[in-house]
């Protein structure tokens, strides 16, 4: 108690000096008396503090008291952090599209455009399925707050829609949907991390929309490379039409439910049901499109087959 009262004491005859500097400057006029009386002031108020909470409600007095600064401290170094990695992500994807198109000049914009989106696909994946906190349950507990990798990994995915859609506003071929499918993204992305909630959801939601990209860029690159018609290129539009169907249309439903069901904010419900909608228009294409290459393909088959019997 005497120790208290000590700190209280000096604690007071900062608060004096504070008011002299205030009141009457002649007496306190140089910068670094009113400096120095800050610090003074600032330091006893906390020991003051910290031995009050000490003494009157223990332990668990000082750490409720101190909480919310610490808390507040450390969630804004780590909004900081994430910003950086938006910032930093931007400027390295685009480095990464302007040095393919300086080392590859005779490919097409879109070409190089699409293997910085299949090494996006590939990372994103990866570091989302590294950041499940629980295989037997990945969407558990709903509503949650983004573990710090699940931050990081939501931040490099926003940098990569970021910089893809505006790079694809470049392109030669602009669609609506493709527009309406990024910008529905980032806007879920960044609400995750803007109320610190649907972790979980996100970074499932993450491996679902990316696990299929890779096939779909596969087919676009071999087309470029002269071999589509082929059967490899065929395979590679099967794979794509079987892991989209799979996990956009299989699992992507239930997700959606998930996070329409939970405590989350609404404009990450609306940005889910807009993404599964988006997702079901381009399940109607690919079905299309599927059905005609497969048609075509027997078609041309059963002609071959005639005419080596005639």
């Amino acid at each position: 108690m005497y120790s208290l009262n000590i700190l209280e004491h000096l604690y007071d005859a900062a608060k004096v000096v504070l008011s002299l500097q205030e009141t009457k400057p002649e007496i306190c006029c140089l910068s670094t008396s009113f400096s120095f009386a800050k610090l003074f002031s600032s330091v006893f108020f906390v020991l003051s503090l910290t031995s009050f909470c000490l003494q009157r409600g223990g332990f668990e007095l000082s750490c409720a008291v101190f909480e919310r600064f610490w808390i507040k401290k450390e969630k804004r170094q780590m909004e900081e952090h994430i910003l950086r990695i938006i910032i930093l992500g931007i400027i390295s994807w685009a480095t990464a599209f302007r040095l393919l198109r300086k080392f590859l000049p005779k490919r097409s914009f879109e070409f190089c455009n699409r293997l910085v989106s299949t090494v996006h696909a590939t990372l994103a994946f990866t570091l989302a399925s590294l950041s499940v906190e629980d295989w037997t349950c990945p969407v558990c507990p709903p509503a949650s707050k983004p573990s710090p990798s699940q931050m990081q990994t939501l931040a490099v995915s926003l940098s990569y829609l970021i910089y893809d859609l505006i790079c694809c506003q470049f392109d030669k071929r602009v669609t609506i949907d493709n527009t309406i499918h990024h910008l529905v993204s980032i806007v879920g992305i960044g609400a995750g991390l803007a109320y610190g909630k649907c972790g979980s959801e996100l970074i499932a939601a993450l491996c679902i929309t990316e696990m299929s990209s890779p096939f779909l860029h596969l087919r676009e690159l071999l087309k470029e490379l002269g071999y589509g018609g082929t059967d490899l290129n065929l395979v590679a539009d099967i794979s794509f039409a079987a892991v989209f169907s799979f996990a956009r249309m299989g699992f992507g439903p239930c997700l959606t439910w998930v996070t329409l069901t939970a405590n989350n904010p609404l404009v990450i419900k609306a940005m889910a049901v807009g993404l599964q909608l988006v997702s079901a228009y381009w399940f109607y294409k690919i079905a299309r499109m599927m059905n005609y290459k497969l048609t075509k393909r027997v078609a041309s088959k059963n002609l071959v087959c005639t005419e080596k019997m005639n």
